[in-house]
């Protein structure tokens, strides 16, 4: 089946309620979107986010990448041989993970769709669904947990705290959330490289026995000699993220035994549904959890990281929230989302469909 025509766009996404972290403030999702058609009418949609401060790429950039290359990678091609057409966008985008990823997303969607399967039965399914957490960004101690118990209200039962710049108050806010919602309800902890050895060290002495679920990149990326300066328990209740992009990272995050014992693989870091897969594979057999992440992103790459994140035997966690608080999404569909747990709604491709096509 031939791919006759292709669409790139930029859609600036506002958010319901803007959220702090330890790097800046976000009130807005700014999302790029692939629409591929093929000859029969049938279409592909991919998303994605670029995050200049995690891998470089501005949204300019990103949305250049795909106006250049796009429609000469893809149009009058089979989609059949999809998976040679993502690897050959590498080649010609090497710099812009994102954007590959929204291309990467679509054609996948577009291969279930044309298969007439969902796709996580054509990755191989081996869990049925996972609880998500939701997140908390930095703000003060009643706002934490006022906003963690109105979440365990809706059905949420994990809780990822945003902390990073102030340790004793990331010890002061943990210590009394775990107080207001009691034991049955895991929280997680996202320092976005805030912390220092001795303040990571002593967050995890000062919260032991508060059943902290683990503590993601506690460093600034790079900082792989500071790892090794904490002892195994803690790195291995340590997760990479801004540490970890592609297949290459995770290979030498595991090359001079487990730096991290969790990775939180991002579809819009490691060029998409291909690239997660890669990084899975390295975890799988290194026995390394896996946790799959976003950034503020629409439905349709939320649902493409969830479909991989249930065709993958080593995940073990998601947070897959990042759609929850977009206020108008150029989406329906997808993921279903009940009582916390994300599970895919069983139709062809990622089960999305857009309020509006482009051409």
């Amino acid at each position: 089946m031939k791919i006759t025509r292709i669409k790139c766009w930029q859609a600036n996404l506002q958010l319901t309620k803007p959220y702090t972290i330890a790097v800046h403030t976000i009130d807005s999702a700014e999302n790029v979107f692939v629409y591929l058609e093929l000859e029969n009418g049938m279409y592909g949609v991919g998303c994605s986010a670029p995050t200049e401060f995690v891998t470089g790429e501005t949204m300019d950039l990103s949305l250049e990448s795909l106006e250049g290359n796009a429609s000469e990678l893809l149009v009058g091609r089979d989609l059949e041989d999809f998976q040679e057409l993502i690897r050959s966008s590498e080649e010609l985008m090497p710099e812009t993970p994102a954007a590959r990823a929204a291309l990467d997303i679509a054609l996948y969607d577009a291969f279930g769709k044309m298969a007439e399967k969902p796709l996580v039965e054509l990755l191989g399914k081996k869990h049925e669904g996972f609880p998500t957490s939701i997140t908390i960004g930095i703000k003060s101690l009643e706002e934490s947990i006022a906003e963690a118990k109105e979440n365990i209200a809706k059905g949420f039962k994990i809780i990822k705290l945003k902390t990073g710049l102030e340790v004793e108050k990331d010890i002061e806010i943990f210590s009394k959330m775990r107080e207001a919602v009691g034991k049955h309800i895991k929280i997680r902890v996202d320092a976005n490289q805030g912390y220092g050895v001795d303040e990571l060290e002593r967050f995890v002495k000062a919260t032991q026995g508060l059943d902290v679920e683990f503590i993601e990149q506690p460093f600034p990326p790079g900082h792989l000699e500071e790892m090794l300066q904490v002892s195994p328990e803690i790195r291995q209740i340590c997760a990479a993220d801004e540490d970890l992009h592609d297949w290459r990272d995770a290979a030498a995050l595991t090359s001079n035994g487990n730096y991290y014992g969790i990775f939180n693989i991002k579809l819009a870091k490691c060029g998409g549904i291909l690239g997660g897969l890669q990084i899975a594979d390295i975890a799988h057999s290194n026995n390394i959890g896996l946790m799959w992440g976003c950034m503020d992103e629409s439905t349709v790459s939320i649902t493409a990281a969830l479909h991989v994140a249930l065709a993958s035997p080593a995940t073990r966690y998601l947070d897959l929230d990042g759609s929850f608080d977009i206020a108008v999404d150029l989406a329906t569909g997808g993921f279903i989302l009940k009582d916390g747990w994300l599970y895919p709604n069983d139709k062809p491709g990622l089960g999305v469909e857009l309020i509006e096509r482009p051409f």
